[in-house]
């Protein structure tokens, strides 16, 4: 009788757990929803809003509204989800080990979603916009040129993200400060060139919901190697554990 008691409360226990992990998943996935939808709309409302009215906002107003959207995101959303906004960033947790691969696909899934409603929400307040803030190389700039371009702009932010968060999570006024002063470092002077995605979700849904997908390829490869390849210098340049979740 006290082995059939005991085996329910295990069975209870286990389903609670599970719930309770659920639950956990779901908000740490809105969460990133909620964060990325509010970085595109604002860092591409910028450009949007700089389009249409003929630059008022000004590249260094669209690369500090850039920093800035991403330094309040990660002071809101750090210690919940980690403040990634970014499948780049997630995959390269995962691949540091700092992250579970298993949560990677709901990750990415939410935060392309919040990239795509953000700019669907761009689409029905600035339907005259022709870009919406989608990423393409400047005039004159070799696609291969804006694809190494990206690559070693991704190759920075994941440096600094991986080397001032706490295992994936991005918490604090280290974490928020320098990952928005990267970002608008590099929007600040790469902006003119590849407009400074870093963000396969960033470039993705503008892309797509414009209709300037041609040098899409690029904003969705590149990213992903300069991520990798950050996590492989903080390998080369730290102890072997300083891509473990404990680091």
């Amino acid at each position: 009788m006290y082995s059939q008691k005991q085996k329910l409360y295990e069975i209870q226990d286990s389903r609670t757990q599970k719930k309770t992990m659920k639950n956990y998943v779901s908000k740490k996935a809105i969460a990133e929803l909620i964060g990325t939808f509010t970085m595109v709309f604002c860092g591409c409302g910028a450009m949007t809003v700089n389009e249409i009215t003929g630059g008022s906002i000004t590249h260094v107003g669209v690369a500090i509204t850039w920093g800035l959207v991403v330094m309040a995101m990660i002071y809101a959303f750090g210690e919940i989800s980690g403040a990634h906004f970014n499948p780049a960033v997630t995959v390269a947790f995962a691949f540091a080990k700092k992250f579970s691969w298993k949560d990677v696909p709901i990750y990415i899934l939410f935060q392309t979603a919040g990239a795509f409603l953000a700019i669907a929400m761009l689409w029905v307040l600035f339907p005259e916009s022709q870009s919406f803030g989608h990423t393409y190389p400047a005039e004159g700039f070799e696609p291969y040129k804006a694809f190494i371009f990206e690559l070693l702009l991704t190759f920075f932010l994941m440096v600094v993200i991986i080397n001032v968060s706490t295992g994936s999570k991005e918490i604090g006024t280290m974490a928020a400060i320098a990952v928005g002063a990267v970002i608008l470092l590099e929007a600040m002077f790469a902006g003119p060139m590849t407009k400074a995605s870093m963000n396969p979700a960033r470039s993705l849904a503008p892309a797509i919901i414009s209709g300037n997908i041609q040098h899409l390829w690029l904003y969705l490869i590149a990213p992903f190697i300069g991520a990798f390849l950050a996590v492989v210098s903080c390998k080369l340049v730290k102890d072997d554990n300083c891509c473990d979740d404990n680091c």
